[in-house]
């Protein structure tokens, strides 16, 4: 008799509190992002409202509900602010023969409650509220990167908690985005193959952290940890009728600066085996969070580095003189991820 393939192990990834900036906290960030790479963190211990996610979400339905039309008036542009539609992101372009199965819109930096680009229709009324979202989720991830810092031990003459806080203070241009997220359910006609298509390629994300907002039951996150491991939306012990706590996750730069020991770990969305063979429609947020762009990557002034640390990254590369700044990593992987010229 045929026996049903075993379904693949959940991630077990460790649900934090953040109330507290202190020791044991730190502590425990820094365990499970070196460990990981991926973080719950408890959303009722953080400075954002539960209504105003889900405000965030209706206005996410809002916009992608609106004219195509309309959508190409902000479409995407290399400065990786606007509207990408479907398939024109191909975020594992060595192994997908054609792009995401996914829309999304970026918006950059707001100053003064203004957006810095070209609003859509849809969400024009609601500018500022977008950029009171932003605004919480930055100071949500500096909360988070003080946190970092004192896990790290990060020399107290250097700046201590503060230093990677700092090098994120909005007093300059950044690459920080927040990416509303679309994926559809795929048409039949699209000729949807598994085995070679994908929602989000396989990849880790550019900067320094990401918040990740799911909505309750729309699963489809995997990340790469001896195999691929589904991640849920409320993990395992979590009660499904409290909000769904905030996925974070470190990012390229963020291991880059520290040399390797903070893991930036590969992940993708796909249709999850529960859904119908189109899927059904997923609605998702994530804010990237970058320093600004002059900061230079160097080497990370911590006893806890200097002890257990690997020679590699911004290590490695201030030993050969060739320290990059921000803006330059961000550059290069945005080429590399839409084909763009550097």
């Amino acid at each position: 008799m045929a026996t049903e393939a075993a379904l693949p192990q959940t991630a077990q990834i460790p649900v934090i509190n953040v109330s507290q900036i202190d020791a044991s906290t730190a502590d425990k960030l820094v365990d499970a992002a070196a460990t990981f790479g991926f973080i719950f963190v408890e959303l009722e211990s953080t400075n954002i409202d539960y209504n105003d996610v889900q405000r965030m979400f209706e206005l996410s339905k809002k916009f992608f509900a609106s004219p195509r039309s309309e959508k190409a008036k902000c479409a995407i542009t290399e400065n990786n602010k606007g509207w990408s539609s479907m398939l024109s992101e191909t975020l594992d372009p060595e192994h997908q023969s054609r792009g995401d199965f996914k829309e999304a819109l970026n918006f950059g930096e707001f100053a003064d409650g203004k957006a810095q680009q070209p609003m859509p229709e849809a969400l024009a009324a609601d500018e500022s509220y977008l950029s009171g979202f932003f605004d919480s989720c930055h100071n949500l991830c500096v909360r988070l990167l003080q946190l970092f810092a004192m896990g790290l031990k990060i020399d107290e003459d250097a700046g201590g908690k503060d230093w990677f806080s700092a090098r994120h203070d909005r007093s300059g241009p950044s690459g920080s985005i927040l990416r509303l997220l679309h994926y559809p359910v795929i048409p039949p006609e699209a000729g949807y193959v598994p085995e070679k298509d994908i929602r989000a390629g396989a990849h880790s994300d550019y900067g320094s952290i990401t918040l990740l907002f799911q909505r309750p039951a729309q699963e489809g996150l995997e990340i790469l940890s001896k195999g691929w491991q589904p991640v849920p939306v409320h993990p395992e012990g979590v009660d499904t009728t409290r909000p769904p706590p905030i996925l974070v996750n470190i990012g390229d730069l963020l291991s880059y600066w520290t040399g390797g020991y903070l893991k930036s770990t590969v992940h993708r969305v796909v249709v999850p085996p529960s859904a119908s063979a189109g899927g059904e429609d997923r609605y998702s947020m994530a804010f990237f969070c970058h320093p600004v762009d002059t900061a230079l990557l160097v080497p990370v002034p911590s006893a806890l580095l200097r002890e257990r640390g690997k020679k590699r990254g911004a290590m490695e590369a201030e030993a050969e003189g060739k320290a990059i700044t921000a803006a330059e990593h961000l550059k290069g992987r945005l080429a590399a991820t839409y084909g763009w010229k550097k």
